[in-house]
């Protein structure tokens, strides 16, 4: 055994095991080739109609927009550039910023797989619209200081996705989450923080921008003539929040009404039967997200006729669907398309 320079011996590695096949690194998704089966369909939706689902990176949409099989991490990062060929996808939510803040190259990192005629939904970051500090299973830690923080919406949010995504952004998305009584108790104050905020999003914006503004509540205390007030001042719309926490989508609509005229902006997150807390449960029995499990042909009747009254009047729509709604997004998106083209004839 050779011996080093001070005498010991100099440990010998043990026998290695014959070395694996290198993986081939994915940098390209496809689409799958039934997608395209469904052009003449999107071909009938109006014009000016976008939509999309809520975050892209699932496995289990293989055959329905990816043509194979990948992992979630290869469909996070390159999963944009098929999912924008199918027919009926004009738009995305991008959950993720909800999360953390995203920095101008990673929105650039998105826009550089979609086409130009694709816009993006794109949610504030929670450190801005939720009131409380949670922990990682949701729990309430404290009260957060940061809350409707004008600055940190300009400088964290609104600024980095225009720069980012540029004509390609579409909506940005307030959503405040559930608030504590003590918040409730004193709406005149919040929605004068609100107001404030909203109106620094809209001056941050680019002279004469296309972009809508939209806020989400998930306290049906909110939907007060005080929030139609606070949205018409301020250049913004009210997000259709269809989740368990929130009213049926009928009796939201009385917002829609009194800001019309103006654009839908609506999310289709949870099916109200797993209730207002109900995302585990809805995860549990919906996965591989591959199938209609939960459906809800009351919600798709109201949301198909609503769509088609507001483009039908030349206003623009942007419907985004999460896999927590029906089981499966892009399943769930075909039907509500063929409900609308349904509703023309």
């Amino acid at each position: 055994m050779q011996e080093d320079l001070f005498g010991d011996a100099i440990p010998q590695p043990p026998a290695s095991k014959p070395a694996a096949p290198s993986r081939r690194k994915i940098t390209k998704v496809s689409l799958a080739a039934s997608a395209l089966e469904l052009s003449d369909l999107a071909a009938q939706l109006p014009e000016a109609l976008r939509f999309g689902v809520s975050t892209w990176s699932y496995p289990g949409w293989e055959g329905l927009i990816w043509d194979g099989e990948y992992e979630s991490s290869i469909l996070s990062k390159h999963g944009l550039e098929a999912y924008h060929q199918h027919p009926l996808m004009r738009t995305v939510c991008v959950d993720r910023t909800f999360w953390r803040p995203l920095t101008v190259t990673q929105y650039s990192a998105y826009a550089a797989q979609v086409d130009e005629d694709f816009r993006f939904v794109v949610k504030c970051p929670s450190m801005i619209t939720d009131a409380q500090v949670r922990d990682e299973q949701g729990k309430v830690r404290k009260s957060n200081p940061d809350f409707l923080d004008i600055r940190l919406a300009v400088e964290q949010f609104v600024q980095p996705a225009v720069e980012g995504l540029r004509a390609k952004l579409g909506v940005l998305v307030f959503q405040l989450s559930p608030l504590s009584w003590g918040w409730l108790n004193r709406s005149a104050e919040l929605f004068d923080k609100l107001g404030q905020m909203l109106a620094a999003a809209r001056e941050a914006l680019p002279q004469g921008s296309q972009v809508v503004l939209a806020v989400e509540v998930r306290d049906p205390e909110l939907l007060t003539q005080h929030l139609v007030d606070t949205l018409k001042a301020n250049g913004a719309t009210f997000c259709l929040g269809l989740h368990g926490k929130m009213p049926p989508i009928e009796e939201q609509l009385p917002v829609l009404r009194a800001l019309w005229p103006g654009p839908l902006v609506c999310r289709w997150n949870l099916n109200r039967e797993f209730g207002a807390y109900g995302y585990a449960d809805a995860q549990k029995k919906h996965t591989p997200f591959d199938a209609i499990v939960s459906e809800d042909v009351h919600t798709r009747t109201v949301l198909a006729r609503t769509i088609r009254g507001i483009t039908g009047a030349g206003q623009a729509a942007y419907v985004t669907i999460s896999n927590d709604a029906e089981g499966c997004a892009p399943l769930s998106i075909q039907r509500l398309a063929q409900l609308v083209v349904a509703q023309e004839k």
